[in-house]
């Protein structure tokens, strides 16, 4: 469990998957860990395309919320730096800033603070297939300091609906970041029935 006071700075970036950062803030904010949520106009225009209605949800929060183009946010300073922060879903255009140092706008300027203080930064990349300049952005990211997870749910779970597929992921970023949670059930190794052969 974080420790108490510690919260979580959350961006939606415009890739396929909003849906996994909309349960994301949805998860910390019911547990008072989020710190606000930062959104860019592209995150609006998928979140439409994907039914919802973005705007509408972050303000439900009651958090702070900021458009990616606000760079008189308040983390658009690493004195402002959060604990941790997440990017769900993270495009190929956050991914390549963040790889090669390019703060164009609020969510990269608030996430290179973050890796220039040593604190985590979790990037939910959500495409396929992958090239090699993706894959090269994953690396150099990772070797930033930022922890790269694929939004890849895993079926051992045998998951029956969308909720407990996009829960999978989730869950997996709130390992990454210590927080306790039961989102999903975790892997108890094989049964006897099911054992490879």
């Amino acid at each position: 469990m974080l420790l108490r006071g510690r919260r979580v700075l959350v961006a939606i970036t415009g890739a396929s998957g909003v849906i996994y950062g909309a349960r994301l803030v949805a998860h910390l904010a019911k547990r008072g860990l989020l710190e606000a949520v930062i959104y860019t106009p592209s995150a609006l225009i998928v979140a439409r395309e994907e039914g919802i209605d973005l705007e509408k949800f972050i303000k439900g929060l009651g958090v702070p919320a900021y458009l990616s183009t606000r760079l008189d946010a308040p983390y658009a300073s690493s004195s402002r730096a959060p604990w941790a922060m997440v990017v769900a879903p993270c495009s190929m255009k956050t991914l390549a800033a963040l790889a090669h140092g390019y703060s164009d706008n609020l969510v990269t300027r608030a996430a290179l603070a973050v890796l220039r203080l040593g604190r985590k930064l979790v990037l939910v990349v959500r495409e396929t297939p992958l090239g090699k300049a993706e894959l090269r952005n994953m690396l150099l990211a990772a070797e930033n300091g930022a922890i790269i997870l694929p939004a890849a749910p895993a079926f051992y779970t045998r998951p029956r609906t969308l909720s407990d597929i996009v829960d999978f992921v989730v869950g997996k970023i709130l390992d990454v970041l210590g927080i306790e949670h039961s989102l999903y059930q975790r892997w108890r190794g094989y049964s006897n029935s099911s054992s490879p052969k």
